[in-house]
């Protein structure tokens, strides 16, 4: 599966890409922004188009989940807890062989990172060698519901398929191509292409 983590920062056309994104058969958009207010998360949620809301996943302002049926709420360190009478998916960030051990079952998917170099975050560099993944996934560490997260691009997407992740998560190697709509779209389908074909 392959799923989009928009960009911390709201920018003008954002929704239209999302729609753009998800017309072209995304399955699933986690929605992160970690400065947000309130308003301004709702404001992007009323823009995206309704029949697509079931395919988001919230980051922050859990309390707008029920109230906007999206898919799931994603736990990390701002925001750890599930809303009470939330019976929506849940998934969270992991970022250690020790965490993934110790919470790796406890949720409906999980994320690991970071898994290559981030094309995103200056400085934000793998945290496992390809020894150490192929290592996780023989101790059953790594399995299907276990997404990968990290400098996620077309070039080294098909890779993940050996280290046996139940799919990719990207953001930089798209959202860098945002200003140009063929470009993105580009991108997304070669991303697309290889998560299905992994």
């Amino acid at each position: 599966m392959l799923i989009v983590i928009t960009t911390p920062d709201f920018f003008a056309g954002e929704a239209d890409l999302i729609n753009l994104l998800f017309v072209n058969g995304l399955q699933r958009l986690h929605l992160r922004k970690p400065d947000s207010t309130r308003a301004d998360y709702e404001g992007l949620l009323k823009t995206i188009a309704p029949e697509f809301l079931p395919k988001i996943v919230l980051h922050d302002h859990f309390d707008l989940a029920a109230e906007y049926g999206v898919h799931g709420v994603h736990l990390n360190r701002r925001n750890n807890q599930i809303p009470k009478g939330f019976y929506g998916s849940v998934s969270k960030s992991l970022h250690t062989v020790e965490e993934l051990s110790a919470e790796g079952n406890n949720y409906d998917y999980v994320t690991i990172s970071p898994i290559f170099d981030s094309v995103s975050k200056q400085g934000y560099n793998s945290a496992f060698s390809h020894e150490k993944l192929l290592e996780m996934r023989h101790n059953g560490l790594i399995d299907s519901h276990v997404i990968a997260l990290g400098g996620i691009t077309p070039q080294n997407i098909a890779q993940l398929q050996q280290y046996g992740f139940g799919g990719a998560m990207v953001l930089g190697a798209l959202w860098n191509r945002r200003g140009d709509r063929e470009s993105f779209l580009e991108v997304f389908r070669e991303l697309q292409t290889a998560a299905l074909n992994s």
